[in-house]
């Protein structure tokens, strides 16, 4: 792979050329433990907060109201074809945060280590997380390291928390879509999941399927500049837009009209759902948002979005309805309707 790292690379590599895979050492608090943060997160993720290595990161005060969420990242495999668990543990932080309409400001990451795993895999890891939160502007200002006896893990487990800032006079939930709002999506539907599940299946198409993850919180404040009609927003991830549209209309007590004909989806997304008897629209997304506004603002806010490259496919597919509250129905090509009912399990474990 084009990231692939040999621990000699590492900086101050030499206390950890003798254990090129972690030991139940590593997250015992003592001197390993300190090797590996100095050797090995630090300048990964280094900045003047992370830097003070205390027991809390003391930060900048902010200005206006704060957001604070937490995830925890289990997905399988590790690397995957456009990310990696540790882009999708730093973007999945800012996403739920952008969600809220806050702009994010620090994250904090936690790593669940199994014992025997390779150093050079976890340099690999953190290598793209502290690149990723460098992309996105938002610093890891805390972490923490826990490492399980061989066999009680699988390879690494990443925790992450965010806080943010949300601006005067943005108002945003999931209980506030209105009948007569449009339902917008920012891109194309289903293309992380697929990519997981390629790789796990070992299916092989045309073209690689690529996951969508990305940090969405620039795209949201385009969004928010260009109306203040956004009533609410969701990043689809899992049990994907139908989960999502659903757990809407239960908090706004309305019906949500799904058009099937209007959602984007790539052909070869598409062809890998078909193969495995897979509904796009219950398959997790990283890097999209959902969007429910004013109708007399979908227009416009489209246009909006289609000038960032992150929501370059961004459509109207959809409308909120005063009519079978609770419930999404979506209506298809040949003309007829379905019930987008909340899925009891998760039919894609492992894909975040």
């Amino acid at each position: 792979m084009a990231d692939s790292i040999d621990i000699d690379e590492l900086a101050c590599p030499v206390p950890l050329r003798d254990y090129p895979a972690i030991v139940l050492g590593h997250g015992g608090g003592g001197k390993l433990s300190a090797e590996l943060v100095e050797n090995l997160f630090l300048p990964a993720f280094r900045n003047d907060a992370l830097a003070q290595l205390g027991d809390a990161a003391v930060l900048p005060p902010g200005s206006g109201r704060m957001a604070f969420t937490t995830d925890s990242f289990v997905v399988r495999p590790l690397f995957f074809p456009g990310g990696s668990i540790g882009d999708l543990a730093v973007h999945g932080t800012i996403n739920d945060l952008a969600a809220s309409g806050a702009q994010p400001r620090f994250l904090s990451a936690g790593f669940i280590i199994e014992e025997g795993f390779a150093v050079a895999d976890l340099h690999r890891v953190v290598r793209r997380m502290g690149e990723a939160a460098a992309a996105a502007g938002v610093p890891i200002v805390a972490g923490d390291t826990k490492v399980v006896e061989r066999g009680h893990g699988d390879g690494c487990y990443i925790n992450t928390a965010g806080i943010g800032e949300v601006p005067d006079g943005v108002t945003i939930g999931p209980h506030l879509a209105r009948p007569g709002d449009a339902v917008i999506i920012s891109g194309t539907i289903a293309d992380h999941g697929m990519a997981i599940m390629s790789v796990r299946e070992g299916l092989e198409f045309e073209s690689t399927i690529e996951s969508d993850t990305a940090a969405l919180h620039e795209l949201v404040a385009r969004m928010l500049d260009a109306t203040h009609e956004v009533h609410v927003l969701r990043d689809p991830t899992r049990g994907g837009m139908a989960s999502t549209l659903n757990e809407i209309a239960a908090a706004s007590k309305v019906g949500i009209v799904l058009d099937e004909t209007s959602l984007p989806i790539e052909p070869v997304t598409q062809a890998a759902c078909d193969v495995l008897g897979l509904d796009p629209l219950f398959v997790a997304n990283e890097g999209k948002i959902v969007a429910i506004v004013a109708a007399d603002a979908a227009e416009s806010l489209v246009a909006a979005m289609r000038e960032h490259p992150l929501g370059r496919q961004a459509a109207v597919v959809g409308h909120v309805t005063g009519e079978h509250p609770g419930t999404v129905v979506a209506r298809t090509a040949v003309g007829g309707r379905r019930v987008i009912a909340m899925q009891i399990g998760e039919q894609l474990p492992r894909i975040c």
